[in-house]
């Protein structure tokens, strides 16, 4: 007898090298088109145009078209924090994958998680919001509390600014490289964005890798009370 959601199913379309290869290159959030999916799994076009078709029914990716282009991005937050876990656990226990990328310095250091901030920097944010209780937990589920709202204010992160949806306004994300949480949800996207327009960080194109300036990591410590 079973019980609860049949996780094989699911398990294994992401288990194929392929199809893994494929969801790890949307984990930025990036939409990527059949093509450019393909030369990142290092298959055909044909064959990666299969494997998006049982991705799709399965509904971890989704499908943007734009006039005769096709674009597809993961299923949502929680298709890319599920991806965040997975490699989480196969770090030391399995090889690494054989795809080139960036430096593995700068994408532990810094880098994007769908659309926040992961890495060394994602997790010092977490930890300090949580000792300042900027985040709070009221019956295990992970919140702001009042004063916080004033705090994440400062740098133009509010309440009334977050969209009306159906994602959580916080939720923990297990890091894969640091082995505890970084902010992902609503708050933890718009961190992400304001980081980006007081440029304190960039994108590396190309890449997962978040590049702090030298000002911009000081000026994150700052607001976080960290040290420098």
């Amino acid at each position: 007898m079973k019980d609860g959601p049949d996780i094989s199913r699911i398990a294994a379309l992401i288990g194929d090298p392929a199809r893994s290869n494929m969801l790890l290159a949307m984990l930025d959030g990036r939409a990527l088109t059949a093509g450019e999916l393909a030369s990142q799994a290092g298959i055909t076009k044909q064959t990666a145009s299969s494997h998006l078709a049982r991705l799709l029914d399965g509904a971890l990716v989704a499908r943007e078209v734009q006039g005769r282009h096709h674009y597809y991005r993961l299923g949502g937050a929680d298709v890319a924090q599920a991806l965040e876990a997975l490699l989480g656990v196969s770090e030391g226990r399995t090889g690494t994958r054989t795809r080139t990328g960036p430096r593995d310095p700068a994408l532990r250091k810094a880098r994007i998680c769908y659309d926040h901030l992961a890495g060394e920097l994602g997790v010092l944010s977490y930890d300090r919001l949580m000792e300042d209780g900027v985040l709070v937990r009221r019956s295990g589920v992970l919140g702001v509390s009042k004063a916080g709202w004033a705090r994440l204010g400062e740098i133009g992160v509010t309440e009334d600014g977050l969209a009306r949806s159906r994602r959580p306004v916080c939720k923990d994300c297990l890091d894969w490289s640091m082995r505890r949480h970084h902010l992902a949800g609503q708050v933890g996207a718009a961190l992400l964005v304001r980081m980006f327009e007081r440029k304190w960080a960039k994108r590396v194109a190309g890449t997962r890798v978040i590049q702090f300036t030298p000002s911009g990591e000081a000026a994150l410590r700052t607001w976080l009370r960290a040290p420098t």
